[in-house]
């Protein structure tokens, strides 16, 4: 009987810091749960925090800087792999990253008491070596089809370094660094969305129902509507209150719009981990519908374009993206269970009271404090059905 090499055994990393979903999307899903809830409580209860943040603006950046963050760190570093043929980043960088990812949000929270270039060193420390891991590797496989990718992170870093600055006394930006943070998030999930959907569901479709319709290659369509809803949002970053970008962001949403019907998503009504993703995507073509419309008429308030945009497009893919690569990654059918349906019924619902809140004064405090509860749930959910997974080895091991 073969004996394992103790060795070989003691520099294997243990399975949570085998692959970066793992700790990264656990942190995302705890995190998200944890910082709305103490924002809720902070709203609520007029209190405030020891941070360079007054409650809504740290609310803002915990979800941008911390939550979105974590979750593209898990995304990014577990596909490079398959991108490039690499090995995946594992161990004790791992750990560092993840460490340095921690000690972000703790400075974030206790800023007012650092030195502000204490402060904005170890909150930007995570996404530059992020960037630079993701550099690296896809560099190092000449895999220039994904070259760029590193991009939208570096953007996150100048975002968050913006909203830093802001926060300690630069007032004439004017939230430009959360409007960049929010371009930038689109900006990769217009890219990696328009990859994923349409490739699971056509191979959804033919596996499970032999269908001859489905998904369009990749087109003009794709073109014309990355092309304007990429440069819309960077210029709605720097200039937020001009009416040609405005006319720009319409256009965009309704070709995003286009772009999501040549999907199918109606065929996949059957299976709910499809299905999600269909609907995130969804919000970015009402977002950006909204975004511009916004910029138009005092009649579309802002919040409710921001909040189609970050809880509707943005969480909403992102929590699916974890179902999916969770249960992918450790040797499980990517199917929903009633837990997994249910996590998505509470986020759809959560983006739903939020954005209704921005038109209903009247009915905002309590549409607010609903939409927070059940966001909470929805990503509690996700923490308990595959905080499991995520800390044991592959079920197929």
């Amino acid at each position: 009987m073969d004996h394992p090499n103790p060795a070989s055994t003691r520099n294997r990393p243990s399975v949570f810091w085998s692959y970066a979903f793992r700790p990264f999307f656990l942190a995302a899903a705890l995190w998200s749960a944890f910082s709305v809830l103490l924002w809720i409580g902070l709203y609520l209860g007029g209190a405030s925090l020891p941070s360079l943040f007054d409650p809504m603006s740290w609310h803002i950046h915990s979800m941008l800087f911390g939550f979105v963050y974590a979750a593209i760190a898990g995304f990014m570093l577990t596909a490079i792999p398959n991108w490039t043929g690499r090995p995946t980043i594992s161990g004790p960088l791992l750990a560092f990253l993840a460490l340095l990812w921690l000690l972000g949000r703790i400075a974030s929270l206790v800023s007012a008491a650092l030195p502000f270039a204490a402060a904005v060193a170890v909150e930007l420390a995570f996404p530059l070596l992020l960037a630079g891991l993701a550099a690296r590797e896809i560099l190092a496989a000449r895999n220039w089809r994904n070259a760029m990718m590193p991009v939208p992170i570096l953007l996150l870093g100048v975002a968050d370094l913006l909203t830093l600055a802001e926060a300690h006394g630069a007032h004439q930006l004017g939230g430009m660094g959360w409007r960049l943070a929010i371009a930038a998030t689109i900006a990769l999930i217009s890219l990696i969305g328009g990859r994923i959907i349409p490739a699971f569901t056509r191979n959804w479709l033919i596996r499970r129902r032999g269908a001859e319709r489905l998904p369009a290659a990749n087109g003009s369509v794709d073109k014309a509507a990355l092309a304007t809803l990429q440069p819309g949002l960077l210029l709605w970053a720097l200039l937020p209150e001009t009416a040609a970008v405005g006319m720009l962001l319409l256009l965009a949403g309704l070709l995003n719009l286009w772009r999501l019907a040549r999907w199918r998503g109606l065929d996949t009504m059957a299976e709910p981990m499809l299905l999600i993703l269909h609907i995130a995507y969804l919000w970015v073509g009402i977002g950006a519908l909204l975004l511009g419309a916004s910029m138009l008429s005092a009649a579309v308030p802002l919040p409710a374009a921001v909040h189609a945009l970050t809880a509707g497009a943005i969480g909403t893919m992102i929590l699916a993206v974890m179902a999916r690569v969770s249960l992918g990654h450790t040797g499980r059918a990517i199917v929903a269970d009633r837990i997994t349906s249910t996590s998505f019924l509470a986020i759809l619902l959560a983006v739903l009271f939020r954005v209704v809140a921005a038109f209903s004064p009247a009915l905002a405090s309590p549409l607010l404090q609903a939409s927070a509860l059940l966001w909470t749930a929805a990503f509690l959910l996700f923490a308990f059905r595959y905080g499991p997974m995520l800390l044991r080895p592959r079920a197929d091991a």
